[in-house]
């Protein structure tokens, strides 16, 4: 059964075909599921402007 907390948004995907077979391959490499694998992409994200030190 689906954890409520993380039915709050539920999204739908466009992918081409290459984008998609690259997905499944690395679920089955892992054992992990694709929704898995894109939410911890997203969590990766920055949001913030990265100050980049001059040099």
């Amino acid at each position: 059964m689906m954890n409520k907390k993380w039915a709050a948004k539920r999204l739908t995907i466009n992918l081409t075909s290459s984008e998609a077979q690259k997905l499944e391959q690395y679920c089955s490499m892992t054992g992990r599921p694709a929704t898995d694998v894109i939410r911890e992409l997203i969590r990766s994200l920055s949001t913030q402007e990265e100050k980049v030190p001059q040099t």
